[in-house]
C-alpha cells in the first residue's frame, strides 16, 4: 500500500511517518506540511556511496541534484552523507556555500548561466562546471581568465537517447535545449576549441538522459556512447578526458504497481558497460559520477493537507478539497503527475471511495490526483499524499498570494522545523 519504508500504521490506525503520528503532526505544526524523513534520505545516500566502491573501487562521486529538494539543512545531510551537490543556479549555490559546503564538492551546472553566476561560482572554487554550449565555454574562458582561474569543464552531452519511448534512437533527442549534439558535430567542435583555450581544463563529459526511468538498457547505452565519444576526442584532438558524469534520471516509485529496478543494478549493469567499452577502446576506466536527485528524497517525503469541503456531483466526481494544492504541488498541473493517497487517520481501512482531490486555488487546473481510491473522507481529516519529497518545495510558488509550507524533518522519531511556514508579511516582504 504505502510507497516508501519510513510509512506505516500505528495502533491508532493513523498513518506514521518516521514512526511519527502524522495526525500529531498535523497539529504541531499546520497544514499544509511537508514532512520528510532523514534516515531514509541517508539511506538512499548510503546505497549510491557504497555502490561506486562497489562497482568503481571507489573511483566516483555521488552529487545529489538539489534542485530536487534544496534548503540549508538538506546540504548539510548531503555533507555528512560524503555526498556531493550538483547545483543549477547562483541561489541552490549560494545555499550551499551559507552552510559551508566543500566547494570542491559541487558541479554548477545550467544552460544559460549568468556572467553574476559564473563570477560567483569561480569566486567560490566549485569543483567543477558542466558546460552547455559553446556561447558558454567562452564567456566562462574570459571570466576565468579575468580571475587567474582555470576552473574543470566537463560538457553536457547530448547522447542521442530517447529513454522516454525506449526506442533508443540515437538521433532522437538532439531537439533539447540542453547540451551539445553529437550528431551535427557540435560537441566535436567544442572539444577542439576547449584544448586550445587557457582559461579552462577540459576533464570529461557529461550526460543525462531523462528521468523518472525504470529500464537499465538506456543507461548502458548512454555510458557506452559517451565512452566511445571520449575516445574519439582522445584520439583526434589529444583530449585528456578523465571523468564521465552520467547524470541521474533513475525510477522511484509512486504508486503501487510502480516497479523500480533496484539502484545497485542500475550501478552493476552500467559499470559493467563502461568498462567493457573502456577496454575494447584502450581507455582507462574514468572517474565516475553521478547525480541522482528525486530517488534519493521523494519517497522519504509526503505533504498533509486538511480536508475542507467534499462536494459531490451525483454522476460526475466527488471533489475533495484541501488547504494546499498547485502551490505547493504543481506536478499534476504540470503533466499529470501520479500520487497516491490516504486518509491519515484512517490508514488501516481499505479506500472504498474514488475521489478528485482539488486544490484551494482560484484555477480549476489546481488538482492534485483525479479518480483516486482513498478511505472514506470528511471535512477536517488530514489527508497525506505520498513521495512528495522531490519537486514539491522545489517548485512551489506563492500563487494566489498563498504562503508555502513548511517543512520538517524526522530523525529518531523527533521532528523539527527546517524551513519555517511563510506567513502574509513574507508575501509582502519585498513589495515597494
Amino acid at each position: 500500500m504505502f510507497v516508501s519504508d519510513c510509512l506505516n500504521v500505528n495502533l491508532r490506525g493513523h498513518l506514521t511517518i518516521g514512526g511519527c503520528d502524522t495526525l500529531e503532526l498535523a497539529e504541531q505544526f499546520g497544514t499544509p506540511l511537508y514532512v520528510m524523513d532523514e534516515a531514509t534520505i541517508t539511506q538512499n545516500c548510503r546505497k549510491y556511496v557504497e555502490s561506486i566502491g562497489t562497482y568503481y573501487n571507489s573511483r566516483g562521486r555521488v552529487y545529489y541534484a538539489s534542485k530536487a529538494f534544496c534548503c540549508k539543512e538538506i546540504c548539510r545531510i548531503m555533507e555528512n552523507a560524503g555526498m556531493g551537490l550538483d547545483v543549477v543556479s547562483g541561489g541552490e549555490l549560494y545555499t550551499a556555500m551559507s552552510v559551508g559546503f566543500p566547494a570542491d564538492r559541487i558541479c554548477f551546472h545550467g544552460n544559460n548561466k549568468t556572467p553574476g553566476e559564473i563570477n560567483y561560482a569561480l569566486d567560490c572554487g566549485v569543483g567543477r562546471f558542466v558546460v552547455d554550449n559553446l556561447t558558454e565555454l567562452a564567456l566562462l574562458n574570459t571570466l576565468a581568465l579575468a580571475r587567474n582561474k582555470k576552473p574543470s569543464v566537463l560538457f553536457r552531452i547530448k547522447p542521442g537517447i530517447d529513454a522516454h519511448t525506449h526506442n533508443f534512437i540515437r538521433t532522437g533527442q538532439i531537439d533539447s535545449k540542453f547540451g551539445l549534439a553529437l550528431e551535427t558535430g557540435e560537441a566535436e567542435e567544442a572539444v577542439r576549441q576547449a584544448v586550445a583555450l587557457p582559461g579552462v581544463s577540459l576533464t570529461g563529459m557529461h550526460c543525462h538522459i531523462g528521468s523518472q526511468i525504470f529500464d537499465i538498457a538506456p543507461f548502458e547505452l548512454a555510458a557506452e556512447v559517451m565512452v566511445n565519444f571520449m575516445a574519439d576526442m582522445r584520439d583526434r584532438h589529444g583530449a585528456d578526458l578523465t571523468e564521465l558524469n552520467l547524470g541521474g534520471g533513475f525510477g522511484i516509485q509512486y504508486v503501487p504497481g510502480q516497479n523500480p529496478v533496484p539502484y545497485d543494478r542500475y550501478m552493476q549493469a552500467v559499470s559493467e558497460t563502461v568498462k567493457k567499452t573502456c577496454e575494447a577502446r584502450d581507455m582507462e576506466t574514468p572517474f565516475i559520477m553521478l547525480e541522482p536527485g528525486r530517488s534519493i528524497v521523494a519517497s522519504a517525503g509526503i505533504t498533509l493537507y486538511t480536508v475542507g469541503a467534499v462536494k459531490d456531483i451525483p454522476g460526475v466526481r466527488t471533489y475533495v478539497s484541501v488547504d494546499g494544492g498547485m502551490g505547493d504541488n504543481p506536478r499534476y498541473a504540470l503533466y499529470q503527475a501520479e500520487y497516491a493517497a490516504v486518509v491519515a487517520g484512517k490508514a488501516a481501512e481499505k479506500p472504498t471511495e474514488t475521489v478528485t482531490i482539488a486544490g484551494k486555488c482560484c484555477e480549476s487546473g489546481d488538482l492534485i490526483q483525479e479518480h483516486t481510491a482513498i478511505q472514506p473522507v470528511q471535512a477536517g481529516d488530514i489527508l497525506a499524499v505520498f513521495a512528495t519529497g522531490a519537486y514539491n518545495y522545489s517548485m512551489a510558488s506563492n500563487y494566489n498570494r498563498i504562503p508555502r509550507p513548511a517543512t520538517v524533518m524526522i530523525r529518531d522519531r523527533q521532528p523539527r522545523v527546517i524551513i519555517r511556514r511563510e506567513s502574509f508579511e513574507d508575501l509582502v516582504r519585498n513589495d515597494v
